[in-house]
């Protein structure tokens, strides 16, 4: 099978497409999308990557499965699409931006604007059965996106790495921490985030002010929601 994927990332990961463990991969995906109802949708199963070309990464926020209720998953992590309720975490997102930076909690739980301003969010597993969390781990996903991680790592520098919770911060050992910014904290998951792990991280502010420092590198505009995309 041909990945459709943004052209900015065929050359990037040729070596991993062509690995025998992706091969079974896709072989293992094919199957389930024709068997079971699984998450995102297949046009949407590398999303992260097709919003947010190579050349314009600049953030990665490291997620762990796609949301397995229906109509969530749309292939970015933490987003859901338009006109869907904002699940907990991602509440908890916007209520840290709110704090953070000042942005008020926006109307949208779509996150699309932050990966055209070159935020990858990127799940470590990137399909899901419906209403299985977490059963289509150790199929070959999380070896794929451990590849992606460390070529962005090898082939770019000051990347801001945003790793929430104990699962993400295992990944910081494929990262190059002489040339990126690794922002790490709790979860926003309502378990870990009332216990004090996330409010406070202050990792929106810290990830603009970072990139403010890099030559040629913008900040995320306001953590990207336009005054008129707010509640009122």
């Amino acid at each position: 099978m041909k990945v459709q994927i943004h052209s900015s990332w065929e050359k990037p990961l040729e070596t991993a497409f062509g690995t025998p463990y992706f091969q079974n991969l896709v072989d293992f995906v094919k199957a389930a999308y024709q068997k079971t109802t699984c998450y995102p949708s297949g046009k949407d199963i590398f999303q992260a990557f097709n919003t947010c070309p190579f050349d314009s990464l600049k953030v990665v926020i490291l997620g762990q499965d796609p949301y397995h209720g229906p109509g969530q998953a749309h292939g970015l992590s933490f987003s859901v699409p338009e006109g869907v309720k904002p699940p907990p975490s991602l509440i908890n997102i916007f209520n840290e931006i709110e704090s953070d930076v000042g942005i008020p909690y926006p109307k949208s739980g779509n996150l699309t604007p932050w990966a055209k301003q070159g935020v990858f969010l990127l799940n470590a597993t990137l399909t899901v059965q419906a209403k299985q969390a977490g059963s289509h781990q150790k199929k070959g996903w999380e070896t794929f996106t451990d590849a992606v991680i460390q070529i962005i790592s090898a082939e770019k520098s000051g990347v801001v790495f945003i790793l929430w919770g104990g699962y993400a911060k295992q990944k910081i050992k494929l990262i190059d921490t002489s040339k990126h910014l690794i922002l790490s904290s709790g979860h926003p998951s309502p378990l870990s985030a009332n216990r004090g792990y996330w409010f406070g991280n202050k990792h929106f502010s810290r990830c603009n002010a970072y990139l403010k420092t890099m030559e040629r590198k913008q900040s995320i505009g306001e953590w990207i929601f336009e005054p008129d995309t707010t509640i009122n």
